[in-house]
């Protein structure tokens, strides 16, 4: 580790651990979005209260970097972790949005599979942040958080594929397309706070 002869802000710390317990709690909400009799009003309320705790958690973190004269690492791997951990909430929050907006009584079995992953991710992220203060014990984080996306893909993939098998009419497809890409989006942006995570851990070992 460097030898740093100042005092760290380490408030970043838990910052970053509230944002990440935040994301469990919306991919919690796709679940339950996707499940049978979900009052999927409610949900997409419930999903933008804990979308706008998340921007205000990002807002905090980036109020605190202006602010603060010495980081507890690089000043742009803040920025990025903030802003990947806002871009899995906004693309979460923008598929439930979707459904409720088209009117998607039915959705795709594959997109069970597709939330089950972003769900798996968002626990696995809210385990590794109290981690990170010490930079230990990560590396297994950011292989399962690679392999999980490895398998979103698959799964995206999949997805697409039924929906151009003619199951569906054309409207269906193009609302059923947007809101897998969100959740495919989603699942990108969980690896790039895993990356970020990885590159943290890199410069400061």
């Amino acid at each position: 580790m460097r030898l740093r002869l100042t005092p760290r802000d380490e408030s970043y710390y838990e910052m970053f651990a509230d944002s990440a317990n935040n994301l469990v709690i919306g991919a919690r909400l796709l679940v339950e979005l996707i499940s049978d009799g979900a009052d999927r009003e409610a949900v997409a309320e419930k999903m933008r209260a804990c979308e706008h705790a998340g921007d205000e958690r990002t807002h905090a973190i980036m109020r605190r970097l202006n602010e603060s004269f010495v980081t507890p690492f690089d000043r742009e791997d803040i920025y990025r972790l903030a802003s990947s951990l806002d871009d899995v909430m906004d693309s979460m929050e923008a598929a439930v949005d979707l459904v409720g907006l088209y009117q998607l009584n039915r959705l795709p079995k594959g997109i069970i599979d597709q939330v089950e992953v972003l769900e798996r991710a968002a626990e696995l992220t809210a385990e590794a942040m109290p981690r990170l203060r010490a930079m230990k014990d990560l590396t297994r984080y950011w292989i399962e958080i690679n392999q999980l996306e490895n398998q979103a893909d698959q799964i995206y993939r999949r997805l697409l594929a039924r929906l151009f098998s003619g199951e569906y009419d054309a409207l269906t497809v193009l609302k059923l397309k947007d809101v897998i890409e969100e959740l495919e989006e989603a699942a990108d942006a969980f690896e790039q706070v895993a990356n970020t995570v990885e590159t943290i851990v890199v410069k400061e070992s």
